[in-house]
């Protein structure tokens, strides 16, 4: 339970750093203001598509009678939406990670400068590799987490439990890997793979989920996540530190002034 306090203590110094560092805070906002504005144009033109789509997909309905033409129609075209709105939520903070992919660096690469005392680790890889690596990383956890999801979905059928204890699981889960992709950030610059990312993590899973589940609570919002980002990225890089137990250096000791010699002359 300690960790879990833990965990949630780094989101809150993370927002924290960003806040104390202005021009960090408005370079990290970026990529998710970008972001937002691409999936609220996406959705908008779902919004305005679905009912066409949906009529496109199902002309074995052209003959039904009403009401039942408009009832079935609206039903799936009320589903293509949730589902795209799902689709939007769960890919929202890999694809801010991956269009802020450069900012983010340079905002991780600046919490280990502050926390080492100038020292940072660095990848040494090209732009477009590291933008490569992070992608198939993404997709990678994206098909872990829809997999998750199949599960979890099949098992909230489930009378009691599957309206209790299922959704709590699914937040776990959404906490954990939302954790990793953040955090992979950091552990990216360190030459950490992926594999290795998910092993190190389950270390400490509630540390791990003290920092990701809030988080998700809160990015199930998208404002709340275009201006969390900054801050959950920081306080990612802060649990990296932890997790490979980087602390900052010691200061060096300063010589004991010499003693003054001589004394006053009569």
């Amino acid at each position: 339970m300690r960790d879990l306090g833990a965990g949630f203590g780094y989101l809150v110094k993370g927002q924290r750093w960003v806040t104390g560092h202005g021009r960090s805070l408005g370079v990290g906002l970026l990529p998710g203001l970008v972001t937002l504005v691409l999936y609220a144009a996406a959705l908008t033109g779902l919004a305005y598509g679905a009912d066409d789509f949906v009529g496109w997909a199902t002309p074995f309905a052209d003959d039904w009678s009403s009401p039942w033409l408009s009832l079935f129609r609206g039903f799936l075209t009320a589903l293509v939406f949730v589902f795209g709105l799902f689709l939007a939520v769960i890919t929202f903070t890999a694809v801010t990670l991956l269009v802020g992919q450069p900012f983010y660096e340079k905002l991780s690469e600046d919490v280990d400068r502050a926390e080492s005392g100038g020292e940072a680790p660095e990848s040494g890889l090209p732009l477009w590799r590291e933008l490569w690596i992070s992608a198939r990383d993404s997709v990678r956890v994206l098909t872990r987490v829809v997999l998750y999801g199949i599960v979890l979905f099949a098992l909230g059928f489930l009378p009691v439990v599957g309206q209790t204890v299922v959704p709590a699981i699914g937040f776990c889960v959404s906490g954990f890997f939302l954790t990793e992709e953040l955090t992979a950030v950091a552990l990216q610059r360190r030459g950490v793979e992926l594999a290795d990312r998910l092993a190190l993590l389950r270390t400490r899973r509630m540390l791990v989920l003290g920092f990701g589940v809030p988080l998700t609570l809160a990015f199930l919002v998208p404002f709340v996540a275009v201006f969390l980002m900054p801050g959950a990225v920081a306080g990612a890089t802060l649990m990296v530190r932890d997790l490979l137990e980087e602390t900052a250096p010691e200061p060096e000791p300063q010589p004991w002034p010499e003693p003054a010699t001589g004394g006053p002359t009569g």
